[in-house]
């Protein structure tokens, strides 16, 4: 089972969102004011200005949500009744990241966006993994 390539790459996606969302969820809650501070700023010429704390908050939640559940997730696989978790922590990441992708969108920080595009394929890669039955 651990050199089933479905099953490593199953792995290692939710070992990179964990990673990804549990650093970035903790950066958020450890420097709150810095990260509000940062997209205050970042949103002061868009319709979104007046919601800055509320919208920090809720991609905070999600963030560490989903790099908790990608953790658990990844652990999970080594468990027979436990491999959904995956699905679902894969899931969390993907909804973090239209989030985020709509943000930078609103925000006119096209660049931004292109980036979170990318981190979106490897979302789109891990629902292929998951979707395929194992050997």
């Amino acid at each position: 089972m651990a050199l089933d390539p479905l099953f490593c790459g199953r792995i290692f996606v939710s070992v990179f969102f964990a990673i990804l969302f549990l650093q970035s969820g903790f950066d958020k809650v450890t420097d709150w004011k810095g990260n509000l501070d940062w997209l205050s700023g970042h949103f002061a010429s868009s319709p979104l200005r007046g919601m800055v704390p509320l919208m920090l908050g809720t991609v905070t939640i999600v963030e560490l949500s989903a790099g908790l559940a990608n953790a658990i997730g990844a652990v999970g696989m080594f468990i027979p009744s436990m491999p959904a978790l995956g699905v679902l922590g894969l899931s969390l990441a993907s909804l973090a990241l239209v989030m985020l992708f709509f943000g930078q969108r609103v925000a006119k920080d096209y660049a931004g966006a292109a980036t979170l595009a990318c981190y979106f394929g490897v979302a789109l890669l891990g629902f292929a993994l998951w979707a395929a039955r194992p050997a």
